[in-house]
């Protein structure tokens, strides 16, 4: 079981987005993400996201919001919990990022971008301001085969 966190940061319309080209061996590779990564022993979602955003990113999180929980099942990886938050204000200057290439991409513009299918599921629900929620999402390899929120299966995968 792993524990992650994922952030996405709003300006002017635009959430930044890595895209993961730099990591070798990497689930994610050539994928466009949030920012986000892996818990260290000790740390909360706040922790953890705050420390990702700065080592990825450069930026300090201001403000930011807790929004939901994402399980991940696989049939090639461990369960994952990803801790999902967004912010809408930082301090700093964007640095580069070991793991591939920052760029703020307008909000609309993220579903056309390559992106994990379930990234589409929780992404409207964060382009809808839905209350805070639970979503399991089951992949058979990168296909995603089941979608569950708030317990009640969704249909239209």
């Amino acid at each position: 079981m792993i524990n992650t966190t994922l952030c996405y940061i709003e300006n002017d319309g635009k959430y930044l987005m890595l895209h993961r080209t730099k990591k070798k061996n990497d689930l994610n590779e050539n994928n466009w993400l949030g920012i986000g990564g892996r818990f260290m022993e000790g740390e909360s979602p706040e922790d953890c996201v705050i420390r990702e955003v700065k080592e990825e990113t450069g930026l300090t999180l201001t403000s930011y919001r807790y929004r939901g929980i994402v399980t991940f099942v696989s049939d090639r990886y461990p369960t994952e919990y990803m801790h999902l938050f967004t912010s809408d204000s930082y301090m700093g200057e964007l640095i580069d990022c070991d793991e591939g290439v920052l760029k703020w991409v307008p909000k609309e513009s993220i579903p056309d971008l390559p992106i994990w299918e379930g990234d589409k599921i929780f992404l409207k629900l964060l382009t809808e301001d839905a209350p805070f929620f639970s979503l399991k999402l089951v992949y058979n390899g990168d296909r995603l085969v089941s979608a569950v929120l708030n317990g009640k299966p969704l249909d239209n995968i």
